[in-house]
């Protein structure tokens, strides 16, 4: 891969041919302990040149959850995602495998899905090619005069898909992940092996539009600093004075018992579980329920977090008020969220912002998460 290097006084500005990346200097991807640590500059999610870079470094190469095995429980049941800018489906075979695909057609780039449902064949919206759920290619309308076309070789393209306690994860990398899933998650059966998620039933799904760069979302998750201030009614629920943080090589781990012996969330027992796992990934693991969201950048400045809801139970009339005030409560905590977000993008993008400082004792998971973005861009530039 051919490489310019220009070299200004504290700047370094690298060309790539496949990606460029603008004005990072070594000081703004320098590591330190938290208690000394600045945060990251505001051009990470201001300059729409990060965009791009977030997509290619960091997205494009991490595992990343996206849904769970009840979303598509019988053969032929498939929905398509975005993926870091890409579009994906997630397909149960009919020979009962689960499997992921670009959801590009191989003849010009056209979309195959454009909601969830069940088929036998995928059939592209575009032109009318049609594809079998193992992603070879089956029907091409109007080619019989091609010449030396090989059907074999206009397969959909697959993606590394793995699936752990029934939620399934995928990885863009072209080539084998240079870190496998079970290294991302070591640990977190050990730690949370008392809940089976496997068995849990996919409820629904909301998607937000958040007007704020998708680190900016990421960061409001990772601490609960915040939470007496912007979650006055959550804050009632959770023993804010036992919230703890923990993390780990890949992700970070926020949890505490809740206050009240009956709530929303609890029937007097078990405990609020909140993982994040990098870059992108958070599950919300809660008495009798989980709730999946991932965060997908649209541009510099605006990202989509998809909430998808799972239960032990979604058929008796008690789990369908249960499913019905949880969502209702979760769309009070996420508005509140993305309001304090919107308003923190602005911050950011003002001439009064550079960079901040962390709290040691509330946001080392943020710091956490800050020190893998800067590993990803140091890597990258390294190449």
């Amino acid at each position: 891969m051919s490489c310019t290097v220009i070299k200004v006084p504290t700047l370094q500005i690298m060309m790539k041919k496949d990606l460029t990346v603008f004005d990072i200097s070594a000081d703004e991807l320098e590591s330190a302990p938290v208690e000394r640590a600045f945060t990251l500059a505001s051009d990470f999610y201001t300059s729409p040149q990060f965009d791009h870079s977030d997509k290619k470094i960091i997205l494009g190469k991490h595992w990343q959850c996206v849904g769970h095995i009840s979303r598509i429980s019988e053969p032929g049941m498939a929905y398509p995602i975005t993926v870091a800018g890409n579009p994906v489906l997630i397909i149960h075979s009919m020979d009962g495998e689960i499997r992921a695909f670009f959801n590009v057609c191989k003849h010009r780039g056209g979309p195959l899905l454009d909601k969830p449902g069940s088929f036998k064949f995928i059939k592209c919206l575009y032109h009318g090619w049609t594809y079998r759920t193992d992603g070879s290619l089956r029907g091409v309308p109007h080619f019989d005069r091609a010449e030396l076309f090989d059907k074999d070789e206009f397969g959909l393209r697959p993606i590394h898909l793995e699936i752990r306690s029934g939620l399934i994860w995928i990885n863009l990398c072209d080539s084998q992940p240079e870190v496998s899933l079970d290294e991302v998650l070591a640990g977190v059966k050990e730690r949370i092996g008392h809940i089976d998620l496997s068995t849990l039933k996919f409820a629904g799904e909301i998607v937000y539009d958040v007007n704020c760069n998708w680190k900016v979302y990421a960061d409001n998750y990772l601490e609960g600093y915040h939470v007496p201030h912007v979650h006055p009614e959550l804050c009632d629920l959770l023993s804010f004075q036992d919230y703890t943080t923990e993390c780990f090589k890949w992700y970070s781990l926020q949890y505490s018992p809740f206050r009240q012996k009956e709530s929303i969330y609890s029937d007097g027992s078990g405990e609020a579980y909140y993982y994040f796992v990098y870059p992108n990934t958070m599950l919300n693991i809660l008495p009798g329920r989980v709730q999946l969201n991932r965060i997908e950048p649209v541009d510099h400045k605006r990202c989509k977090v998809i909430f998808e809801y799972y239960y032990d139970d979604i058929e008796s009339e008690s789990a369908k008020k249960k499913v019905a005030d949880d969502m209702e409560y979760s769309e009070r905590v996420q508005q509140e969220d993305m309001d304090i977000c919107e308003h923190v993008q602005r911050g950011l993008e003002s001439v009064a912002y550079h960079k901040g400082r962390f709290s040691p004792k509330m946001e080392t998971a943020v710091h956490h998460f800050q020190e893998l973005v800067k590993a990803d861009y140091k890597a990258y530039l390294n190449t």
